[in-house]
């Protein structure tokens, strides 16, 4: 049934008033947005991609494009909401999007737009995934290793984008693997796109040897994954009166229109600094991970599937003290699930994508980082700057860092100390401790009877 329904009026009212919409005039977008398609639907007697395209060419007419696109997604959704009901038979976004296997509803609803809705959806078509000539054996790979407990997301990323290639290029139907591969690597000529062949082939041969176990196994080739590891970007090692400078700007963020932004800023730039935190590990942080008593916080199935128990600074959980305050005054959840740092819309928590962004305004307001683009320092330097500060303090104590890397690389919550050694960048500052020490080892009366210092 696509016919809009008898009693689309109370179904509006109903659907809006039970939407968590914090704000007196948002109701008032919604109602207008719903009930100009209900005259659509009515008119047209469906509520069809006609019946859309007809409401979008209208309402173009009399809002602003980004409007239009906005109020749009108000619809698909309520649309949704009818099919679950069983009010209608299909949402035609939906549908579109479900057929040409695009990546989210705005496409679609853009290509609505235009002059030629059929050409714009055509230019949106993706290819399904795993639906190459490879495309069973790259599944069936991905989701043993998954089974047997490994993540393997990178991987199957890697898979994707191959698999997609061949999807693209069937005058390669049938050619040898070896061959394949090799159109692949020519694709791009960059030296991240051959690192990745190189572990695409390995995940291949992986695959390929399950199922033949008399299959000879691919020896590694290290040499593009080094290549890759020489372009790296040297991380930024923030000093500590740019620390200071980041909090002080976190503390007073300009945001009216949500309160609590300043506070979950500042103590997020806490965490990451004085803990090391990876920025998914800050996202996923809940109240019930945190234990003021003991003063520590629990990181729970994080990379590598560790998790760890971190003792905090006394200023990091003084900064989790206010925060945890401001929670109570806010009225907020006090679910141990619900997350540590919230937003005001709704009380929803913040997600990784939200925290980076607000982190990376951070940064530019600080002019530690240009207004565009991706060059400057990063939030993640945070944590290099957190292993460089941590080495630097062993220095000046007198500790010998060697015998704490161990449980530095616990604390960071790395595998093994290799992992942690990338996080070691050599400033002047440690150049100049490591000196001394060395200076004071080797001077004169620090050598053996009947030795000299060299």
């Amino acid at each position: 049934m696509r016919r809009w329904p008898q009693d689309g009026d109370e179904i509006i009212k109903h659907y809006i008033a039970q939407l968590p919409l914090n704000y007196a005039i948002t109701p008032i977008y919604y109602r207008q947005a719903l009930e100009s398609f209900r005259q659509a639907a009515l008119r047209c007697g469906a509520t069809g991609r006609r019946t859309l395209e007809h409401w979008l060419r209208e309402r173009g007419k009399v809002w602003a494009r980004s409007t239009v696109q906005h109020r749009a997604r108000i619809v698909a959704r309520f649309l949704d909401a009818l099919v679950n009901d069983g009010k209608i038979e299909s949402n035609s976004i939906s549908e579109l999007r479900r057929q040409y296997n695009a990546r989210s509803d705005t496409s679609i609803i853009r290509a609505l737009m235009t002059a030629d809705p059929d050409q714009a959806l055509e230019t949106l078509r993706q290819p399904r995934p795993f639906e190459s000539p490879l495309g069973a054996l790259m599944r069936a790979h991905v989701e043993r290793m998954q089974r047997r407990g490994y993540r393997y997301e990178a991987a199957e990323v890697i898979c994707r984008r191959f698999d997609r290639f061949l999807q693209q290029r069937p005058d390669l139907d049938g050619q040898p693997l070896e061959t394949l591969l090799e159109h692949y690597g020519k694709a791009k000529a960059t030296a991240n796109h051959t690192a990745e062949c190189e572990k695409l082939a390995r995940i291949l041969n992986k695959a390929l040897c399950h199922d033949d176990p008399s299959r000879p196994r691919r020896p590694p080739d290290h040499r593009p994954a080094k290549q890759v590891a020489r372009g790296w970007r040297r991380p930024y090692i923030y000093s500590p009166e740019d620390i200071q400078k980041l909090l002080a700007i976190a503390r007073t963020y300009p945001s009216p229109r949500a309160p609590s932004r300043p506070i979950n800023l500042y103590t997020m730039l806490v965490l990451a600094y004085c803990a090391g935190l990876r920025i998914g590990e800050i996202a996923r942080l809940t109240l019930g991970d945190v234990d003021m008593q003991s003063g520590t916080i629990a990181i729970r199935e994080t990379k590598f599937f560790k998790s760890r128990l971190l003792p905090l600074s006394e200023s990091a959980m003084d900064a989790l003290r206010a925060l945890l305050k401001a929670r109570q005054v806010a009225n907020v959840s006090r679910n141990p699930e619900a997350g540590v740092f919230w937003h005001d819309q709704n009380n929803r928590h913040y997600c990784r994508a939200s925290i980076s962004a607000n982190l990376v305004t951070v940064l530019r307001m600080a002019d530690l980082k240009p207004t565009k683009g991706k060059t400057g320092p990063r939030v993640h330097d945070l944590r290099h700057t957190f292993v460089v500060h941590r080495i630097l303090e062993w220095y000046r104590q007198g500790v010998n860092p060697q015998e704490k890397l161990p449980y530095l690389a616990t604390y960071l919550g790395h595998r093994d100390i290799n992992s942690t050694l990338v996080y070691i960048t050599v400033t002047q500052e440690l150049l100049h401790e490591a000196n001394e020490r060395f200076r004071t080892f080797a001077s004169p009366g620090n050598a053996e009877p009947g030795e000299v210092a060299s």
